[in-house]
């Protein structure tokens, strides 16, 4: 089943909103302008992704809530930036290569990852927030979940081989 929307705040509307049409693509389709339940007030903006599934982002006007609100979901909370992300399904290398270049002219740097059953490109958006745009590059069967079962299970799995480093891309700075 697909998510319907995902939603965080947001520090810079204006910056976000140019990151997520101009760099990334999307559209925004919706805005929700509501009470907050501390007194504040809030806008709630919905940006298509494709596919019908939209990312939510939170601007914040309420004095009772941090300022400015915490919304870089892994850095925020101590964790590196790659530990809590979000991933856009990519149809194909094609569609990665795309998006991958449109960063980069949009002045973002880029990190490229196969991972040995998908591939990745990946970005940091204004928030903080790790963005990823993915492509399956093989099926997964039935010994990939046995797999997964396994090592679900195993308290202490043996680290892989080191595979391909990732390869960073670099965005021309005007």
């Amino acid at each position: 089943m697909a998510f319907h929307h995902v939603a965080v705040a947001t520090r810079d509307t204006e910056a976000n909103h140019r990151f997520y049409t101009e760099a990334t693509g999307f559209e925004l389709v919706k805005v929700e302008v509501a009470k907050t339940p501390e007194g504040g007030w809030a806008k709630h903006l919905f940006y298509e992704t494709g596919g019908g599934e939209l990312i939510a982002f939170w601007e914040l006007h309420d004095e009772t809530l941090p300022t400015p609100a915490p919304s870089a979901i892994s850095t925020d909370l101590g964790l590196p930036v790659w530990v809590n992300h979000v991933a856009f399904h990519a149809a194909d290398r094609s569609e990665i290569e795309k998006r991958k270049q449109r960063w980069l002219d949009h002045g973002h740097d880029v990190m490229e990852i196969d991972h040995h059953w998908c591939w990745s490109v990946y970005t940091v958006d204004p928030n903080g927030i790790l963005v990823e745009f993915c492509t399956m590059t093989r099926t997964l069967g039935a010994e990939d979940r046995a797999e997964a079962l396994r090592l679900l299970r195993d308290s202490a799995p043996a680290l892989p081989r080191e595979g391909k480093p990732p390869v960073f891309h670099k965005a021309q700075k005007s």
